[in-house]
């Protein structure tokens, strides 16, 4: 009688995420594994819901190169699983407790195994990144920015770029609409330029960053 041969149960992810959440490692113990399962079917308490889901944790490259922020549910299944170590604690973070043992959930946590990530050499524009690149200024006033401008305004032929976006307050935004910086006699503060490294990938998709995570991630966050 031929057997069939059991495939994964999950479809394999893509990207350094899932490729450093995926390492091989040690394989886990039944009382870890009580503890993933309290981890995977468990969720905290109403109260610490909303941390649940926004909460996230630096993972580092055994280089400690920034790879990506993890969901801390799948941060902790990681330190459980023998595939990262803890390299900055979190005292006041949330803590996730299973029938046997309680967890406090780390800021950032370490390969122990080195992932070669693709080199990409430009970093995607978002929101999120051009506010960090842009430290939450706006370009014209140097107040605090809360909106995205378009330096040469796309009606009058500007594109969507790093070298032509900016932050910039609502205020001058309105002020400047559809016209020209020379029409108004107006001058940027600094030349706006693409930002290099791969600590900005992570910042692309990162709005809030931890304090912790600063001095991992080099000049760009500072």
């Amino acid at each position: 009688m031929a057997h069939r041969k059991k495939g994964p149960s999950r479809r394999a992810g893509h990207g350094h995420h899932d490729a450093a959440a995926g390492l091989s490692g040690p394989a886990v113990t039944h009382a870890q594994s009580r503890v993933l399962h309290s981890v995977e079917t468990h969720p905290p308490s109403t109260s610490e819901g909303s941390i649940w889901g926004r909460r996230r944790v630096l993972l580092l490259n055994s280089t400690y190169e920034p790879l990506t922020a993890l969901p801390m549910r799948r941060a902790v299944i990681m330190l459980m699983c023998g595939k990262a170590d803890v390299v900055h604690d979190d005292p006041g973070g949330p803590v996730i407790h299973s029938a046997t043992r309680s967890i406090v959930v780390p800021s950032v946590i370490r390969l122990r195994s080195f992932v070669r990530v693709p080199y990409r050499a430009r970093v995607p524009m978002t929101r999120a990144a051009l506010m960090h690149r842009d430290r939450f200024r706006c370009a014209y006033c140097g107040g605090k920015a809360d909106t995205v401008d378009h330096v040469v305004p796309r009606s009058r032929g500007g594109d969507h770029s790093w070298e032509n976006c900016v932050a910039a307050c609502s205020t001058c935004n309105h002020r400047k609409a559809d016209r020209l910086l020379a029409e108004l006699g107006w001058a940027l503060r600094s030349v706006p330029v693409p930002p290099k490294g791969q600590h900005w990938r992570l910042l692309s998709s990162v709005k809030e960053l931890d304090p912790a995570w600063v001095r991992y991630l080099g000049e760009g966050a500072a």
